[in-house]
């Protein structure tokens, strides 16, 4: 019955609440995404990456009330598949590449004992940090987090995996990551309470 239904149909659908129609549109429309993505990055990896990006941002965008209705709901979204492959450059080459020559070698720095052990305990620190706010999210969350993070899966896979559609896998990815601001948040305010 949904299939049927027109994109203006199934956001409406979705925005009411109905789950399965934003399903609906992901099913309809992941190919020709995902295949725009991978023409654009040639990478298979940073492509699951960027198409999980688009979804989250187009739940974040219609749930939000900002997504104006003109009739042009695919090249929309693919409007935004094509600006995060593009960020996704942009990004990369702010970071400096710096290679070794006769004069200068880049492995040189890192024998330096103290920064290492340093660098290492800040790490630990860090994601222990991270860990300890993992665990105070809701199960459900936590799994999804857990599978992203440790297992590096998709949300296609998150989403078999935990028995749920690809939308709620990334909804719940999108509160876990609400819910863990909220929380780094409150543990920086007791830190700097004490």
């Amino acid at each position: 019955m949904r299939a049927a239904c027109s994109d203006q149909e199934l956001v409406r659908l979705y925005i009411q609440g109905d789950e399965g129609a934003f399903e609906t549109i992901v099913n309809r429309y992941q190919e020709q995404v995902f295949s725009k993505i991978l023409f654009i990055v040639r990478d298979q990896e940073v492509a699951n990456d960027l198409f999980q990006d688009t979804f989250i941002k187009v739940i974040h965008t219609l749930k939000s009330g900002k997504y104006q209705e003109e009739g042009k709901f695919l090249p929309w979204v693919l409007r935004i598949a094509h600006n995060l492959a593009i960020d996704h450059f942009r990004k990369a080459r702010k970071i400096p590449v710096v290679r070794s020559t006769d004069e200068f070698d880049v492995f040189a720095g890192i024998a330096d004992g103290d920064r290492d052990v340093e660098t290492a305990m800040m790490h630990s620190e860090i994601e222990r940090d991270v860990r300890m706010l993992i665990e105070r999210l809701p199960e459900e969350q936590r799994e999804v987090v857990l599978m992203r993070i440790e297992e590096d899966l998709c949300f296609r896979e998150i989403a078999e995996r935990t028995g749920v559609s690809i939308n709620t896998a990334l909804g719940r990815m999108r509160y876990a990551l609400i819910n863990l601001r909220k929380l780094v948040e409150q543990h920086r305010m007791r830190l700097t309470v004490q």
